[in-house]
């Protein structure tokens, strides 16, 4: 017998709950300001460690989306900071929008992934 986890769909698997939270704050990141997203990654590192199976899956595709989406987001506001330093001798205005589009951009990706994270947990869908 192996320490394995079992991904087969339909298994029972703990951590189920912790995994649902999660992907739920991480929805409510663009309401709450990223807020909740930050709880959303406590629950999925406090979950992590007894969750087996889907959910387990779940959980880690949700602190990678999160960290991914961290350093991107990261890159663009340092790309927003410094367009807005050089919009002062109006170059840097078009460069502002463009990174102001790309954070836009990435915050909805991040909304519209983790939804689709949780209509697979939800049908026990590994990830």
């Amino acid at each position: 017998m192996t320490n394995e986890p079992n991904f087969i769909a339909g298994q029972p698997s703990e951590g189920k709950v912790g995994a649902l939270i999660a992907w739920a704050l991480f929805i409510l990141s663009i309401p709450s300001a990223n807020v909740l997203v930050l709880i959303g990654l406590v629950v999925s590192y406090v979950t992590r460690g007894t969750a087996t199976g889907v959910a387990r899956q779940h959980i880690e595709a949700q602190i990678r989306l999160f960290w991914s989406v961290f350093w991107w987001t990261i890159a663009a506001w340092v790309g927003i900071f410094v367009s807005a330093l050089a919009s002062v001798v109006l170059i840097g205005i078009p460069f502002l929008l463009l990174f102001l589009l790309v954070w836009f951009l990435l915050s909805v990706w991040f909304t519209v992934k983790s939804v689709i994270g949780l209509l697979n947990l939800l049908n026990d869908k590994p990830i």
